[in-house]
This record gives C-alpha cells, structure tokens and sequence, in this order.
C-alpha cells in the first residue's frame, strides 16, 4: 500500500495505519523535521526502512542523519528509483 502525507503528523499515523516497509521523508516539514519523525518511527517496535531526502546536500546536517536512525539520505536531486534501490538493496 502507498500512503502520502503532508507533514510529520500526518506520516506517523500513515506509518501506524500502513506498516509500510519503506518510508521516503522530506526532512524539512510544516510541523516537526524529519529526523524528529523517523526517530518516532523507530519507537513503535516495527519501524519502515526510511530513507531522508532533501533539496540541501547532506553536509548541511552535520551528525543529524546519523543520528536519526534513516537507512540513509538521498538530495532530491538524485533521488531515482534507482538511487533508492542502491540505498536498500
């Protein structure tokens, strides 16, 4: 199933109510960041694989990424399905 949400609310519950297996995150969203949402993510005992994505490079993060338990960052300027695959696979 594919869910979509417009901010980080809205994504905590689409993670709850879908159980998805991947979740691709905007780090910069309305209500809280995205690093702040996939932390939660991992709090529920069975968290998606999430892969962050912004329009700024991953540098302009520092440790943040790392620290928020994604299985990685992809700028949006290289994110292709193929560019996710590589991430997962």
């Amino acid at each position: 199933m594919i869910g979509e949400a417009e901010d980080g609310a809205g994504a905590l519950d689409a993670v709850r109510d879908l159980a998805p297996d991947v979740l691709l995150l905007d780090v910069q969203l309305p209500d809280v960041d995205g690093f702040t949402v996939c932390r939660e993510c991992g709090r529920n005992g069975r968290s998606p694989a999430v892969v962050l994505v912004s329009s700024r490079d991953a540098s302009d993060y520092g440790g943040l990424i790392e620290q928020s338990g994604a299985r990685g960052f992809i700028p949006k300027a290289e994110l292709s399905g193929a560019a996710l695959a590589d991430l997962l696979g």
